[in-house]
């Protein structure tokens, strides 16, 4: 059994947290020129960040027949995640402003956003350092091995806060060496999914969903997402997914209320938060899999459970959902053998 999270202590974060900006909406938008920055990469890099994106809308199992469930494939991104959206995005911005190759690309990340980050490392040729929690799954301490990736391993009771903590002293004790991404305060984030994600979902409903569901980590694809659906469908609902306790096993999201937040989140993004328990994510993540035939990890299997439940509410609509990854990555947790 997965180690909990245990929610580092409020004082400790605010003490060592690096300054920012602002929200990320107050941020000045650097000149990412991205026909320029792909124009450089080797030719097979251009092939790879050119597959990120477009991922496939399946239908889901709903318990009401009135109401359609919909939920966006990730795991068909190179990288295997959603994350490989906003990383590409990151990394096209550090590219074009000069910091990458130049300086070592430094982040923390429960595991997805590490992934994609060394994937794009080894396939563009710059070098990268990741702080993951400790107890982040063997199979993605091994992915990102194997794409060359350096990994800081941090206390594994701290979580993905116990990461950023490190990387942000690692970025101040070298910032010589290193480039700070910082996925949760980084602009580029949500704005990869208000420019992709978003115009996906809108294309490939034709325009007829009614609500947005996404989990809550950097809140990345949920705050960028629904600025762009909100432009297109002004009384469109959006509902986000957050673990119901702090100590949680949900790999990949937060509990806001304990948790730091990220500067790039803004609670008016959001019409709904819905809190998951971690053994309701895992039996939702079975579902998937044995009535549906989709292997989708434990996040996935949050957001699909907190559709379950918001479709019971409604007369009618469609539903749309990110699942962020596939459930390869999980498979030595025991949960999966549960009834």
């Amino acid at each position: 059994m997965k180690a909990p999270v245990r929610p580092v202590p409020a004082e400790e974060m605010h003490g060592k947290r690096a300054a920012l900006a602002g929200s990320w909406e107050q941020q000045e938008t650097e000149a990412e020129r991205p026909g320029e920055v792909r124009a450089r990469l080797p030719s097979h890099a251009r092939a790879l960040v050119a597959h990120i994106g477009n991922t496939p809308l399946l239908p889901l199992p709903s318990p009401n027949p009135a109401v359609r469930i919909l939920g966006k494939a990730e795991w068909f991104n190179p990288g295997g995640s959603v994350k490989d959206r906003p990383a590409w995005w990151i990394v096209r911005g550090a590219l074009s402003s000069g910091y990458l190759p130049q300086r070592e690309l430094l982040d923390a990340s429960s595991g997805n956003t590490a992934i994609a980050y060394a994937m794009l490392g080894a396939a563009i040729g710059f070098s990268v350092t990741l702080c993951v929690p400790a107890n982040a799954n063997p199979e993605r301490k091994k992915t990102l091995k194997a794409y060359g990736a350096t990994l800081v391993e941090t206390d594994a009771l701290e979580g993905s806060d116990g990461a950023i903590l490190r990387a942000r002293e690692l970025a101040e004790e070298d910032p010589v060496r290193f480039w700070y991404a910082d996925q949760y305060a980084n602009a580029a984030n949500p704005r990869a999914h208000e420019a992709t994600t978003a115009a996906e979902i809108w294309d490939q409903t034709g325009g007829e969903v009614t609500h947005f569901v996404a989990g809550l980590g950097t809140t990345g694809t949920l705050v960028g997402a629904s600025r762009r659906l909100r432009r297109l469908r002004p009384n469109i609902r959006i509902v986000g997914v957050e673990p119901a306790r702090a100590l949680h096993g949900i790999e990949g999201l937060k509990h806001l209320d304990t948790a730091l937040r990220p500067a790039i989140w803004n609670e008016s993004a959001v019409d709904r938060r819905e809190q998951v328990r971690t053994e309701d994510a895992q039996a939702a993540a079975r579902r998937l899999a044995r009535d549906a035939g989709l292997l989708v990890g434990v996040s996935s299997g949050a957001v699909y459970a907190a559709c379950r439940r918001l479709v019971r509410e409604m007369d009618s609509g469609m539903v749309v959902t990110v699942l962020p990854d596939g459930g390869s990555r999980y498979l030595s947790e025991g949960w999966w053998a549960e009834s």
